[in-house]
């Protein structure tokens, strides 16, 4: 019995320990904790070199690349949580797009849909990828659709994750606030406001330790004058990809949450009818981010779809 309560107790100091260290010491413990996240799903931490920009991204896995492409105010370790329900399903590779994460982040460049999709071609040309299936969620869903627009023979499949884009859906509640007071939902000006954007963009909000939610309050802020430049930009015509990319024949897993205050999940079937193979998957309970809020479930959807589709010659 002694035994019991000594193990017992050992195991609660080491809970009281580590909780004060996650206080204490949030910069270490954040990169540790995104250290242990890249272990489990397979992945590590590599840089490489495009036109005019430095690349952070993660890359890990064999097989078919899956290239995963992060929304607007994120980065490539939104990815990080889903990689582990992925592995063994290929070549998991996840980049920093330019002004964003741990990439180049120059004040002045352009950061327009068609400019970010030119630099995904160039990040897989560095990579030596003639081909991939490409992930997209928010931003990064117009920007690999809008890739494959341009260039079909690179796509094999897309998978498409609350895409921005689908100018013809109704308004949601963030582009509301937006459009009548001017109001940046999506962004933290300061750390405090970091809450309130995660509430936001998730109906589920998995379990994250509180080092790592500072350092990303941190980041948001930093990041504030120019995401929300890139916003500003990006809105200011309505786009309609769902014009654009009508017919084309790349096949496609379309995925939305149901609870997305973002992007309303009305363009969900909007663009399952532009796009003529074309799967949907609409997700009750979860909101703008399905691969933080549901990663088994989004995992084995895809695995699902990826496991319909032909073996690809990517040589």
């Amino acid at each position: 019995m002694k035994t019991v309560f000594r193990i017992v107790a050992f195991i609660f100091a080491l809970a009281i320990a580590y909780v004060a260290a996650d206080h204490l010491f949030p910069a270490p413990m954040s990169k540790g904790a995104l250290a242990v996240q890249h272990w489990l799903g397979g992945v590590e931490r590599k840089t490489l070199q495009i036109p005019g920009f430095q690349i952070a991204y993660l890359d890990g896995g064999q097989g078919e690349p899956l290239v995963m492409v992060h929304g607007i105010g994120a980065d490539k370790d939104n990815w990080a949580q889903i990689a582990p329900f992925l592995r063994g399903s290929g070549r998991l590779i996840a980049p920093d797009l330019p002004g964003f994460g741990e990439s180049s982040k120059p004040m002045d460049a352009d950061y327009s849909i068609g400019a970010q999709a030119e630099r995904l071609g160039q990040f897989l040309d560095a990579l030596k990828l003639p081909r991939a299936h490409l992930a997209g969620n928010s931003m990064g869903g117009a920007i690999v659709l809008e890739f494959a627009h341009l260039h079909p023979e690179r796509v094999q499949s897309l998978w498409l994750l609350d895409p921005a884009g689908v100018g013809s859906a109704k308004e949601s509640e963030m582009f509301r606030a937006y459009r009548e007071s001017g109001q940046f939902l999506l962004f933290a000006r300061t750390p405090d406001d970091f809450a309130h954007v995660m509430s936001l963009v998730m109906s589920r909000q998995p379990p994250v330790p509180y080092s790592v939610k500072h350092e990303l309050a941190l980041a948001a802020a930093g990041n504030y004058e120019l995401h929300t430049r890139i916003f500003r930009d990006l809105t200011a015509e309505t786009p309609h990809l769902e014009q654009e990319v009508a017919g084309l024949a790349t096949p496609t897993l379309i995925v939305w949450g149901l609870q997305d205050r973002v992007l309303d999940p009305s363009g969900a079937e909007i663009l399952h009818q532009a796009l003529p193979n074309s799967q949907l998957v609409m997700m009750p309970g979860v909101g703008h981010l399905p691969m933080l809020e549901a990663p088994h479930q989004a995992a084995a959807d895809y695995r699902k779809f990826r496991a319909g589709l032909p073996l690809a010659n990517l040589r």
